[in-house]
């Protein structure tokens, strides 16, 4: 089994930065790729950033293109997202996830495991 814990998340005025951590543990494999999804009240969870574990390379959802950045940490088996000039647009539960192989998707349903979520608040 893999566990994924996130951090990171609390409340921030509009144009501020977050970085959300997320640690993995457990289960590995030899290719993987690590994504940061979001839900907001009322709305379907939606894709956000993922990075490929191997080769580094990310995907972006368009709306956070510029603002976003997802990296990762191989020594401490660690992704991040590292969030500027936030929008009120942005606030949403964000989740940490994980799935085997080297597609990067955005579909939920392709990953495996998911962290427990964190909040992330953006205030005007």
């Amino acid at each position: 089994q893999v566990q994924l814990v996130e951090s990171g998340g609390g409340l921030v005025q509009s144009g501020g930065s977050l970085r959300l951590t997320c640690a993995a543990s457990g289960r590995t494999f030899s290719t993987y790729v690590m994504s940061w999804f979001r839900q907001a009240p009322g709305k379907d969870r939606e894709f956000v950033a993922a990075i490929s574990w191997t080769t580094g390379s990310t995907s972006y959802t368009d709306s956070v293109k510029g603002r976003f950045t997802i990296s990762r940490d191989i020594a401490k088996n660690t992704v991040y997202l590292e969030m500027n000039s936030l929008k009120l647009e942005d606030t949403a539960i964000y989740y940490c996830a994980m799935t085997s192989g080297a597609v990067l998707s955005k579909r939920p349903g392709r990953y495996d495991y998911w962290g427990q979520g964190t909040q992330v608040t953006v205030s005007s």
